[in-house]
């Protein structure tokens, strides 16, 4: 017994896994879900695990811890530390100034504290970079998780030094990075062609225990009762909302359509930079027509289970025509078909399985298929069973936890 504890003291004292980012669960974003698997998938095999990541945002509750701090045995193997970093209006951490509010003083913790056996890294590529020099140092590999390619996202809004300089700083971070996980091919391609030295597939997926068919109602929003949440017609967009998702077209169009079905409603839930104009939208119509919040994974499922249809969008031309957003699978686990506006092979998969509407980002083609959810005439398959076959978050941080230790027995 005194052995065993005595292992468990020094396990967590010198992580096997060190795990560096600026967002984590509880807090509600791909990113978050993602890291988590990977804890998870560590975890059960033994592996020793820390996490530096931030306090959650406003919004969500601060005190809150994520699903795998709780599980049974975490204790002995998992340290989670928290810490402040600077997030702008919508509560996001975007920007340099906010970036470096997290990783300068990240890299002097981590100097000061034992050295796993390896790293890992979820973007932006500062920090990336950041754990490059850190991990040289310490001597250590580090695994870089790339979801995007945020130098090409930038082409499409940033000045041009800016996008430079951010190529410089990504192609630092994917070069020196032991192995990079990307999250679809495509992204893999990229991470190559800026210097990527060994590059493993591994899609993303979503958690089907926590997004599922059968669950808790909605806790109520904006003062409705739940007698008026039970007798909506719901529309609902959850995650982050920027200027690459364009997700204001479903602001847009719904109030175009909203007089003609006075039963129904179009909730965001999440935060972003497209959030300001989507109030706007809103403050047209009457209150209550368009909602927004920020809410728990749980909660987001309640409300993706409520739903008439679940919505999610990519702009093409912003850099992210590659994206797979997990959006699309939180909404098919809970057994809601999607509406897909825009670039992306998330497309292909909703068209070939018959899981919603897959359009392009067109108002008209949006209004139309709007009215039809709305009247009743969207016919889908099995979403759930599909996710549960293809795109599990469990199967996902597997994948990625082998990635992982492959580095240490390298």
């Amino acid at each position: 017994m005194n052995a065993k504890l005595g292992k468990n003291r020094a396990m967590r004292l010198r992580p096997d896994v060190t795990v560096v980012s600026r967002i984590f669960a509880p807090e509600p974003a791909a990113a978050s879900f993602r890291l988590e698997a990977l804890v998870k998938a560590l975890l059960e095999q033994r592996a020793a695990v820390s996490v530096l990541t931030t306090i959650p945002a406003p919004g969500t509750d601060r005190d809150a811890r994520a699903q795998v701090e709780t599980q049974t045995g975490a204790g002995d193997l998992l340290h989670v530390q928290r810490v402040q970093a600077k997030r702008d209006e919508t509560g996001y951490i975007r920007g340099y100034l906010p970036y470096m509010s997290f990783d300068i003083p990240a890299f002097f913790r981590l100097f000061c504290a034992p050295s796993p056996r390896v790293y890992v890294s979820e973007p932006p590529p500062t920090t990336g970079a950041m754990l490059r020099v850190l991990a040289a140092l310490k001597r250590r590999p580090y695994v870089y998780y790339a979801a995007d390619i945020w130098s090409d996202a930038a082409q499409t809004s940033a000045p041009g030094w800016v996008v430079r300089e951010l190529r410089v700083v990504e192609r630092f971070a994917l070069r020196g990075a032991a192995t990079v996980i990307a999250v679809s091919d495509q992204v893999a391609a990229r991470c190559q062609e800026l210097g990527a030295r060994r590059v493993a597939v591994v899609e993303n997926g979503i958690d089907t225990e926590v997004f599922t068919e059968l669950g808790p109602d909605p806790l109520p929003v904006a003062g409705l009762s739940a007698d008026e949440v039970a007798q909506t017609d719901w529309l609902v967009y959850a995650g982050t909302a920027s200027e690459w998702q364009g997700a204001e077209i479903f602001a847009e169009v719904f109030a175009e359509i909203a007089p003609k079905f006075p039963r129904a409603r179009l909730l965001f839930l999440g935060q972003g930079s497209s959030f300001a104009t989507m109030h706007e939208i809103a403050a047209r119509l009457e209150p209550g027509r368009i909602l927004f919040d920020q809410v728990s994974a749980e909660q987001a499922a309640a409300w993706q289970r409520q739903a008439r249809a679940c919505l999610v969008s990519i702009k093409p031309g912003q850099g992210y025509d590659f994206a797979y957003p997990t959006k699309v699978l939180a909404g098919l686990a809970c057994g809601t078909p999607v509406i897909y506006v825009g670039a992306g092979p998330a497309a292909a998969d909703i068209t070939e399985n018959q899981l919603g509407l897959a359009l392009p980002y067109d108002p008209d083609v949006l209004k139309m298929a709007l009215t039809s959810v709305l009247e009743g005439r969207l016919r889908s398959g099995e979403t759930r069973k599909w996710v549960q076959e293809h795109r599990s978050l469990r199967l996902t941080g597997q994948n990625a936890a082998r990635v992982v230790l492959a580095r240490i027995r390298h």
